[in-house]
């Protein structure tokens, strides 16, 4: 163990008002894991005896009167869960979870992604937490999710499960919204497991605003970059196991965001030149040319406002995997770009050929996609509806869809955008491929 780091770990521990009760857990770390000791020196640890074991409030970890009843090493495990939720920035990034779904969003559901993603990643260190715990492998088998045999921490973020989570299980958009609940079974498997809540994002509750900002994301990823190196140096705990964790944090745009400025760039009314009619600029430089016998200026069109108002075409893949909350959320935000620019919004459910096509009136759309008849079963064909969104003189298409079928090679005459529920779609010969798994 690196001289430097236990002494900074002494240093700390006495220089800050920090926990007794964690005294003896932190100190272990610095031998059994270099990297969440590194890791606990960007955290504050503080005895509270209104909880029962211990809690993680923005940055600062508090501990309960029951922590020092645990065994050693399970206050190690125990530390080591609440340090990584202050690394990975648990709480903040549930705020702004939070804020992007509004009331939608399930603070219970993001808390069991979140300690089953900590609790897999401990367990596979070597250290112990107390019985039952919560993981990530056990979670997906209980929801029905495949996942990375080799290591499926690798593969999902608390964003990506929280939205696995949430949504309704089923193979297809119809079956989607009669499937199983999803969120049911994750709470009755977190139920089983002895989770309990144990992070909070309300900012009131910390020495500092929980709400993580991108200068905040960039030093803890720099920690954990140090701290992980120092953890592969030393050959044992976290740092050792040359684990790929998704779950850092990074800037993240969410695909609203994207999906707002795209829409909007295509929508944008431009004013186009009219031949009718000459530009004042022109009238006054044809006037001097006029009383100085020079030879007229080149003709300027005067500019006008389009006639038309922008139009939004919607293509439904109904023999895709779209879940409801996914296409709820991206019908939501497409109506409201469309009541904001006054552009009509076109909504066509096809599979191999267009089953039906809709205009979606922004004052009833939810009661419109709640009765709408999916059919199910075929193929699927993206030329149709690229054909149709040509006819419609659309100023923009959006296909929903798992992207899996042929496009073509001939382009629409308006910007298409690929959305798929995909981590990773597959790429289109044109348009932009946007990712709503997060």
């Amino acid at each position: 163990m690196p001289l430097m780091l236990v002494n900074a770990m002494r240093r700390a521990l006495v220089e800050m008002r920090h926990s007794t009760r964690a005294t003896a857990a932190l100190q272990a770390l610095t031998e059994q894991d270099p990297a969440l000791a590194a890791l606990s020196l960007w955290c504050q640890h503080r005895d509270d005896d209104g909880i029962l074991l211990a809690e993680t409030r923005g940055s600062e970890i508090r501990y309960g009167a029951g922590f020092g009843d645990l065994p050693l090493h399970e206050q190690i495990g125990l530390a080591g869960h609440h340090i990584l939720h202050v690394a990975l920035q648990h709480p903040g990034r549930m705020q702004a979870m939070a804020e992007r779904m509004g009331a939608e969003f399930a603070p219970d559901i993001w808390q069991i992604g979140c300690d089953a993603l900590i609790n897999e990643a401990l367990l596979a260190a070597g250290h112990a937490l107390p019985r039952p715990a919560l993981t990530l492998s056990n979670l997906l088998q209980s929801v029905g999710a495949k996942a990375d045999a080799g290591n499926p921490l690798a593969e999902w973020d608390a964003e990506r499960l929280y939205h696995r989570l949430k949504q309704s299980g089923g193979n297809g958009a119809q079956n989607a919204r009669q499937g199983s609940d999803t969120a049911a079974l994750a709470r009755a498997h977190a139920a089983q497991s002895g989770f309990q809540p144990d992070f909070t994002s309300d900012e009131a509750a910390a020495d500092e605003s929980a709400a993580p900002d991108h200068a905040d994301t960039g030093d803890w990823r720099a920690h954990l970059a140090r701290a992980l190196s120092a953890g592969r140096t030393a050959g044992v705990g976290l740092g050792a196991l040359g684990l790929r964790l998704a779950d850092l944090p990074q800037p993240h745009i969410p695909w609203e965001l994207v999906l707002r400025r795209l829409l909007l760039r295509a929508t944008l009314q431009r004013p186009a030149p009219s031949t009718a009619r000459p530009a004042r600029r022109w009238l006054a430089q044809a006037g001097l040319a006029v009383q100085s016998g020079a030879p007229l200026p080149a003709w300027q069109p005067r500019l006008q406002a389009p006639q038309a108002s922008p139009s939004i075409a919607v293509a439904l893949d109904c023999s895709g995997s779209i879940p409801t909350e996914v296409l709820r959320r991206l019908v939501a935000e497409t109506g409201g770009i469309a009541r904001r620019m006054q552009a009509r919004l076109t909504l066509m459910v096809f599979d191999e050929d267009i089953r039906s096509e809709i205009t979606l009136d922004p004052s009833n759309w939810r009661q419109t996609l709640a009765t709408l008849d999916l059919p199910e079963g075929g193929g699927t064909d993206f030329r149709p509806v690229l054909a149709r969104a040509s006819a419609l003189s659309a100023s923009v298409l959006i296909v929903l869809s798992d992207l899996d079928g042929p496009a073509g090679e001939r382009r629409p005459n308006c910007p298409v955008i690929w959305a798929s529920p995909q981590a990773q779609p597959r790429a289109m010969p044109f348009g932009h491929v946007l990712s709503l798994a997060r």
